[in-house]
């Protein structure tokens, strides 16, 4: 068990990157619930990075930190070129995805296929490690296909160590390279958490990030009495105001915001999008599972569905839906129970 207390950890909670989930609406909706946690980008390749709309892609509103840049690629210089981008722009920490199994994203030989070459992903990290500062970090599998015993993942995680990398994220499942899709990746390996507590256990100099069919609050705080940190995903997505009482139990936030308030606080960040041509829908889709659970909830989501696709929809249409759900002052009602300290 560890001893250090939860509060006192670097970014003992952490928004897992999404694809198609993580943009820097969602981010910015998830800043007003919690000031804290750590959150990612969705996963952009070094490709695109280099030869993309740069502003598209990257762009992020400094509340929106602290942040991490995910990366996917294989070639050091190239990430290396990222890095330093991502420094430059003033992100907090460069994150290389070695954990992604897509047949799109092993055809550009990146992903959890480069758990098995242990040593490319060291020189990727060396050669990030020597033109920024700030951390660079690995999210990575237990094992992909018949590499998967804990031998192999400490060889994994001990070479990618000595190239001067000390945060792990875990997945706590295996990855099937092929005959799995994404989805059942995530679902149909079993979740071996003993694996990733015993790699801290085992290797204490490390931090060590545990990842993988995580959906409350006090099944993280079990987590966090055997590795240095919790990362959610889909549940962080699904019910995201269960990170209101992760602020006010681990940082200490005072005024953790009630979800009216939440969405209250996102009505100027609309109204500037939405004037600037972006369309509604693009920022309210991440917002319809803020009040999962409460009454009205079935309501705000169907206003919201079927208002903010239309042509001058904006900060009116979210405060229509809001009318709809009785308002609840106390952070604590519907929602799970806090971490345990």
């Amino acid at each position: 068990m560890l001893t250090t207390p939860i509060s006192q950890r670097l970014h003992p909670l952490s928004v897992a990157p999404m694809m198609d989930r993580t943009d820097r609406h969602f981010r910015y909706f998830m800043r007003q619930i919690t000031r804290k946690t750590l959150l990612y980008t969705e996963m952009i390749t070094a490709q695109a990075i280099l030869h993309g709309d740069r502003n598209k892609l990257l762009g992020f509103d400094p509340e929106e930190k602290p942040l991490s840049l995910q990366i996917g690629g294989d070639d050091p210089q190239l990430l290396a070129k990222c890095a330093r981008i991502a420094e430059d722009m003033g992100y907090d920490e460069v994150n290389l995805n070695v954990g992604c199994p897509s047949n799109r994203v092993q055809n550009g030989h990146f992903g959890a296929c480069l758990m098995s070459q242990p040593e490319l992903v060291a020189d990727c990290v060396a050669a990030m490690q020597a033109v920024v500062d700030i951390p660079v970090t690995v999210k990575h599998r237990i094992g992909i296909d018949q590499c998967d015993r804990y031998e192999d993942m400490v060889k994994f995680v001990t070479t990618v160590a000595t190239a001067g990398c000390y945060r792990f994220t875990v997945h706590a499942r295996k990855a099937w390279l092929n005959g799995l899709s994404p989805k059942d990746n995530r679902n149909i390996p079993p979740l071996r958490y003993d694996d990733v507590y015993r790699l801290k256990h085992e290797h204490p100099e490390l931090w060590i990030e545990i990842n993988g069919g995580i959906k409350t609050l006090d099944h993280a705080g079990n987590h966090l009495q055997q590795v240095d940190a919790v990362m959610i995903g889909r549940a962080a997505y699904d019910t995201p105001y269960i990170f209101a009482l992760a602020d006010r139990d681990i940082y200490a936030v005072d005024e953790a915001l009630t979800r009216h308030q939440v969405v209250m606080a996102m009505l100027p960040y609309i109204a500037r999008w939405t004037e600037q041509g972006t369309k509604l829908h693009s920022i309210t889709r991440h917002m319809l599972q803020l009040f999962h659970g409460i009454p009205g909830s079935r309501a705000w989501k169907r206003h919201l569905t079927d208002h903010s696709c239309r042509p001058g929809a904006g900060p009116d249409t979210v405060t229509a839906a809001l009318a709809q759900v009785p308002e609840i002052m106390s952070i604590n009602t519907y929602i799970t129970a806090p971490l345990s300290m």
